[in-house]
């Protein structure tokens, strides 16, 4: 008689290996896009002001507000990233996306689970009967087309979206910050103008008086006079609205309740600092927002991959070794034991088009985020030229506002010489002080936009971030702490 086959004791170990052997790679291999950057900055050429970062060891990095040499700001900025809501809100939703990468990465193992059970049988003639069952449940579905891999490539992708974004949303609150912060500066340095103003028009308006009770001068000067002065103090009670508002802002920017900060006097200590400027291809590399873009093009990618793995079978190896006993003493004895083991094989036959739908869907959807990406860079250096070309106009224009500022106080000053003398009537004192007053506010703020622009730039470069500050693979599956990228 012939004895049936032996198979080795190992055959599952070889079917395995079999079975992984035949797996092959499925969707798109990634590349990234090209995208449209210059060879050079428009705004950069001809101008003496603006010098290209070369070496890298010139380019930002970490804390850029210091540039601005204003430790009243820098201990402002300091409270932005332990304390912004929007911060927070951010790191959140970064720790959640890095959860999805590991939660996918699971799917690369098996799920072990348990179902014990006890059982009691009463059969015809009355006698009762008890089962014991201890079994463990193993299933595994391997990873033949690449739906794992392509799975954990889609949520690491996301999580560098989120990691990207939470920077990006750091640098525009920090850069926010510092713009409300010199707004904040610029009012009170119009606050003290107009106090200025408001002293020498309440000067004015006695000496009108006094002329008025000598008969030199008329009614109508003293209520002329009385006019400005209201006008300039209704002007000074509107700016500490202003001021106090922009307070307020910066007080919920560092995660705090209005009422609890306090800004004391300031003021904007120069023009604003050389801020070093990368060349246009290190600018890709460098701002988060364009990070964020590129790893939703790498995203969208995998997702091709997953529609066309659709279309290949699933197989799923299970098995379910575990203990049988009919006393409880006994469940765990070698004798007791008992498995069950078995490959699963499903495919969608007929699906009338529905995977098909599915794999254009995600084709468009990638397209979309390539054009999203293209967009985000053409928007990233008309940021940069905008700002360099608002500083280098700016600068000339607060030469020439301050040459302004000059000619307007000596007018004003032999204006009110020629007044005293009895030649010149009030009206043309009061038109000239007008028209020092707004020279003056001018500057000022000629002067605020220079650094809100200089800001502008600081963020417009990425404030010094880096792409290859992005987690990796081995970051997102590490257990360590994730509250920073």
């Amino acid at each position: 008689m012939t004895r049936p086959r032996q198979f080795p004791a190992r055959w599952p170990l070889l079917l395995l290996a079999s079975i992984l052997s035949t797996g092959c790679t499925i969707g798109p291999k990634y590349q990234r896009p090209d995208a449209p950057a210059p060879v050079a900055l428009k705004e950069l050429k001809g101008n003496d002001q603006w010098k290209v970062a070369t070496p890298s060891d010139g380019l930002l990095k970490g804390k850029w507000w210091e540039l601005f040499g204003d430790p009243e700001l820098n201990r402002l900025e300091e409270l932005v990233a332990p304390n912004n809501q929007n911060v927070a809100q951010a790191e959140a939703q970064y720790r959640q996306a890095r959860a999805l990468v590991m939660g996918n990465h699971a799917n690369y193992y098996p799920t072990i689970g348990s179902s014990p059970s006890i059982t009691q049988n009463r059969n015809y003639v009355e006698k009762t009967s008890t089962s014991f069952s201890l079994p463990a449940i193993v299933s595994w579905e391997p990873d033949l087309w690449g739906r794992v891999r392509l799975s954990v490539e889609n949520a690491a992708a996301n999580a560098e979206v989120s990691a990207a974004d939470l920077e990006n949303i750091r640098l525009s609150e920090q850069a926010l910050l510092a713009t409300d912060y010199f707004l904040l500066a610029a009012q009170d340095m119009q606050l003290k103008v107009l106090a200025d103003t408001i002293g020498s028009y309440a000067k004015n308006l006695q000496l009108t008086i006094d002329r008025h009770a000598g008969g030199v001068a008329s009614k109508s000067d003293i209520t002329l006079a009385q006019t400005q002065l209201a006008g300039a103090k209704a002007q000074f009670t509107d700016m500490r609205v202003a001021r106090a508002q922009d307070e307020h802002a910066i007080a919920v920017l560092i995660g705090r309740p209005p009422s609890s900060l306090e800004i004391a006097t300031t003021e904007i200590k120069g023009p604003p600092p050389p801020i070093p400027v990368a060349v246009p291809s290190t600018l890709l590399e460098r701002r988060p927002d364009i990070a964020a873009n590129e790893r939703q093009v790498a995203a969208a990618n995998a997702n091709i991959g997953l529609a066309q793995a659709a279309y290949y079978p699933t197989l799923t190896l299970s098995a379910t070794p575990g203990f049988l006993a009919n006393n409880l003493w006994n469940l765990l004895t070698y004798k007791d034991r008992s498995w069950s083991a078995g490959p699963g094989l499903s495919e969608t036959i007929f699906d009338f088009g529905r995977r098909k739908s599915a794999l254009v869907g995600v084709e468009a959807a990638y397209d979309a985020t390539v054009a999203a990406y293209r967009q985000t860079v053409l928007s990233a250096f008309q940021e940069v030229e905008d700002d360099l070309s608002d500083l280098r106009y700016l600068a000339e224009e607060s030469v020439q506002q301050q040459e302004a500022v000059v000619a307007a106080q000596e007018a004003l000053e032999l204006e009110v010489l020629r007044y005293r003398a009895g030649t010149d009537s009030y009206l043309n004192v009061i038109t000239t002080q007008i028209i020092a007053l707004q020279d003056q506010q001018t500057a000022i703020t000629i002067l605020q936009r220079r650094m809100t622009a200089a800001v502008d730039l600081v963020k417009a470069l990425g404030g010094g971030w880096d792409r290859s500050e992005l987690p990796t693979m081995n970051k997102l599956l590490s257990n360590g702490p994730p509250s920073k990228p």
